[in-house]
């Protein structure tokens, strides 16, 4: 059974247990105020230790600073979790951004991530935002996901976070 909670700044290192591999066989690329769908078809590998070791910082650093972390448990083994930033951003300050979120291959399409978005969601509108702000990796999958979720594209993209993942897709989920 999956447990979901809050996750403690020392439990960074569990990182590791997600496995975010997947087969991709569509991405989205930015065109202009839209997306168009681009033929991918690789396998993508799960984190190597350099990539893991930025997303350890990301959470221990969000989290030192008020980010909020939720995790799914199955047992005490990380199946999924999501990252809620410290701080609120965009041009009338209203928007927080989901900073990370992954569910593990063999745990996807079962609902968890949804959760954990719900529950982000609720802390987001809890610390006065009106909107959580996704950078997207550009997979069809992701971009699936957040729809799903209710997230639209936005035009008025966070200038740093669109700096920093160019090919991202840069969405709002009105909460």
């Amino acid at each position: 059974m999956i447990r979901i909670r809050k996750m403690e700044l020392e439990e960074y290192r569990k990182i590791k247990e997600i496995d975010r591999s997947e087969q991709i066989n569509l991405i989205y690329v930015n065109q202009g105020d839209s997306i168009v769908e681009q033929p991918a078809g690789h396998e993508c590998p799960t984190w190597n230790q350099a990539e893991l070791k930025e997303l350890e910082e990301r959470f221990q650093y969000e989290l030192k600073h008020g980010g909020l972390a939720i995790g799914a448990f199955d047992g005490e083994k990380l199946a999924g979790f999501g990252v809620l930033a410290h701080r609120l951003r965009g041009p009338d300050n209203d928007r927080i951004q989901v900073d990370l979120m992954y569910v593990s291959r063999a745990y996807r399409r079962q609902g968890i991530g949804s959760r954990i978005i719900q529950l982000l969601s609720d802390e987001a509108r809890h610390r006065g935002a009106k909107y959580l702000y996704i950078s997207s990796t550009e997979t069809e999958s992701a971009v699936q996901f957040y729809h799903s979720c209710g997230s639209k594209l936005t035009r008025d993209k966070d200038p740093d976070l669109f700096e920093k993942e160019p090919h991202d897709i840069h969405m709002i989920i009105a909460l």
